[in-house]
């Protein structure tokens, strides 16, 4: 089966602050994306790369990668939010069935452990999603005050890739697009898509990495610099 990981990279990174996206900050010498696109142009079990990329970036991305990742196939225009960002690699994706990864490109550090985990999970599995355990206790809350304490044992943090069958999480998309209610309740990822307009298709959990940390705010740079330092 063949795979496609679609780097998505369209996010408006307002946390990070700064003039300059995030996905172009710097990271021992290579943006954000080069590193991330450059993870998946590594990977054996990876044949094709898609990326999506905010509209005032489409240009200034192809220039910058130029060629030099062969697996990239095209660069799409993402949307308004994050799943309208997944609606619109899933239009360019085309009908021929495949496993496709979804990763964000403020992932840099994913490694090739992590990404062959989830092309293999997909060979058994249609829906598959990168999780590490949970060091901290959670709370559930509702106006400040708590109302729960969930059993951490049974807690993972999600991460990138998500990985799906090509058609599952083309129908999940549908059936969202349906749904009226969809757009005031998003979920914030796919993983989150399908288990909720395909809940007899279970989500498979590959382990992670706590090194495969997400960029959000300038102090995370630093700590993926330390992480790559060392």
């Amino acid at each position: 089966m063949r795979t496609v990981a679609v780097v998505l990279a369209a996010g408006s990174g307002q946390r990070f602050g700064g003039e300059l996206p995030k996905q172009l900050q710097r990271l021992a010498g290579r943006t954000l994306i080069e590193h991330s696109v450059g993870a998946f142009q590594d990977a054996p079990g990876v044949d094709a790369i898609l990326l999506v990329v905010s509209p005032d970036l489409a240009g200034p991305v192809g220039e910058l990668l130029g060629g030099r990742y062969g697996k990239v196939t095209g660069i799409v225009e993402g949307g308004a939010t994050r799943t309208d960002s997944t609606r619109r690699a899933l239009a360019a994706l085309g009908d021929e069935e495949c496993d496709v990864l979804f990763h964000d490109a403020a992932r840099p550090l994913v490694d090739q452990a992590t990404i062959a985990g989830c092309v293999a999970a997909l060979a058994t599995d249609r829906a598959v999603g990168v999780a590490i355990p949970s060091s901290d206790s959670i709370f559930e809350t509702r106006d400040g005050v708590v109302t729960a304490m969930p059993r951490r044992d049974a807690l993972l943090r999600c991460q990138t890739p998500q990985g799906f069958r090509l058609s599952v999480i083309r129908r999940a998309y549908q059936l969202a697009d349906a749904d009226p209610g969809f757009a005031s309740s998003a979920p914030t990822d796919d993983c989150g898509v399908v288990l909720r307009y395909l809940p007899d298709v279970p989500v498979r959990a590959v382990p992670g990495s706590e090194r495969n940390l997400k960029i959000t705010y300038p102090a995370d740079l630093a700590i993926a610099e330390l992480l790559l330092s060392h």
